[in-house]
């Protein structure tokens, strides 16, 4: 598979990244002299220094046998010129174009039956805020993904140190608890991603990740002893596109909502297109003004500013005044890791949104969605279960399934299913896969087409 990326920033870099490392043929472009240098000294890939949007650059590059083009630069005007010059020169390349100003969200159909006919348009910040949404109404969760229109969610809980399920192995979990417990698909214990087995132990500070029924969802919390008051109050703390859109949605929820934006241009614009939400024109990593808000208050905080640092200062801030839910825009990618360890776990980031959402489109066989997870550690692969494949027609007990890797959720036409060594796949199914970063090429074989069939 041959995949030209236009845009060699975190994006770029990262996709490239995880690309190479699989083997794939990639190709990088970049006006940046200084971007290509990088990229070229930690990935083994061609890089192209030049405009992703010149005919010839695309022609150098080998965009006639290229199945993919992405085009992630920060420019959406680069990133669509881009796929219209693509369409003209190899109009069966498959293109996707990261856009991100809301200008744009009333023609992203056009963009796709029309020309430059983008196969796929990206918007990371919707993502993000779809996520800071569920994080904002999961009780105690970290981290949440959603199947099946939300009839299937993965959730991340950290087990507190009085839990009563400290110290338990998985398999003890049901005599513990006297009922049936949650699928536990992975555990994160310090830096380090476990896809564990019944003689795991879960332990004080862990990060666990379990599969359930959204009608499940709250009796699992409980088990883990999560529970929350009511959301009511909620702080932005920047008001740029992703506070804006957060605001106008929690809106609709009728929930209380404050935004802090340092802009005054910006204040008026917000003051004149949110009907509810208060807004105040100051800077929102000021100790003063969030005592003057009554930070304490708040059921929580999203800080999402373009300013990372301001946005780890105010959840420090926030949790140190008792809220018990921050959530926090981080886009740099070395900062993930470290945020547990300062007690920051409920992280969104547009940059792995965007990833998250080419991955899917990318990944062999019939991939519906892609979810990173712990700093690209593993991911959480939905598909749809192919008749040839190897993982239909016999019990997943049978199947050698890569140990780096657990099969976590079966969806049927008429039911979902969270399965035992004795569940079936059958074709056409949608199963849910956990998986560390060194199991998805055997996954990728999992899920496509066995050579025999031809």
């Amino acid at each position: 598979m041959k995949i030209i990326i236009i845009g060699a920033g975190e994006v770029g870099f990262h996709i490239a990244s995880r690309l190479c490392a699989e083997n794939k043929n990639v190709v990088v472009i970049d006006k940046s002299v200084e971007s290509l240098q990088r990229v070229n000294e930690q990935l083994d890939v061609q890089t192209i220094n030049g405009s992703g949007s010149n005919p010839s650059v695309l022609e150098e590059a080998g965009l006639r046998e290229a199945e993919i083009l992405l085009a992630v630069t920060d420019s959406d005007e680069i990133n669509l010129v881009a796929c219209l010059v693509a369409d003209l020169i190899s109009p069966t390349t498959k293109k996707m174009a990261r856009i991100r100003e809301a200008a744009w969200d009333h023609y992203h159909e056009q963009f796709q039956s029309n020309p430059p006919h983008i196969d796929t348009i990206i918007n990371p910040e919707i993502e993000v805020v779809k996520t800071i949404e569920r994080l904002l109404f999961v009780p105690g969760a970290v981290d949440v993904g959603e199947f099946e229109k939300g009839r299937l969610k993965f959730v991340a809980i950290v087990l507190d140190e009085s839990a009563r399920l400290c110290g338990v192995q998985l398999a003890d979990m049901s005599t513990v608890l006297g009922g049936t417990p949650p699928l536990i698909t992975a555990l994160v214990r310090g830096d380090e991603l476990i896809i564990p087995s019944g003689k795991d132990k879960l332990m004080p500070r862990d990060i666990v990740y379990f599969i359930t029924t959204d009608a499940s969802l709250i009796d699992n919390l409980k088990m883990f002893d999560k529970s929350e008051k009511e959301l009511k109050r909620v702080l932005i703390v920047g008001g740029g596109r992703i506070g804006y859109r957060l605001a106008k949605r929690l809106e609709k929820k009728s929930i209380q909502t404050k935004i802090i934006e340092q802009n005054q241009e910006r204040c008026s614009m917000l003051a004149e297109n949110l009907d509810k939400a208060v807004v105040l024109c100051a800077d929102g990593s000021d100790q003063n003004i969030l005592t003057d808000e009554n930070i304490q208050d708040m059921s929580a905080v999203v800080t999402v500013t373009d300013d990372e640092e301001t946005n780890i200062l105010v959840s420090m801030l926030s949790k140190q005044r008792g809220v018990s839910k921050a959530i926090t825009k981080v886009d740099r990618f070395s900062y993930f890791n470290l945020m547990s360890t300062i007690g920051i776990h409920r992280i969104v980031s547009p940059r792995l949104s965007a990833i998250n959402s080419i991955l899917q489109y990318i990944r062999k066989g019939e991939v519906l969605s892609d979810i990173t997870l712990k700093g690209e550690q593993a991911e959480v692969i939905e598909a749809v279960a192919l008749e040839t494949s190897e993982i239909v027609g016999k019990p997943l007990k049978s199947i050698s399934f890569p140990k780096e890797a657990l099969l976590a959720g079966i969806i049927t036409e008429k039911e979902i299913i969270i399965p035992s060594g004795d569940s079936v796949v059958n074709p056409g199914d949608r199963i849910i896969i956990f998986a560390k970063r060194e199991a998805v090429p055997k996954i990728e074989k999992f899920l496509t087409v066995k050579l025999e069939f031809f």
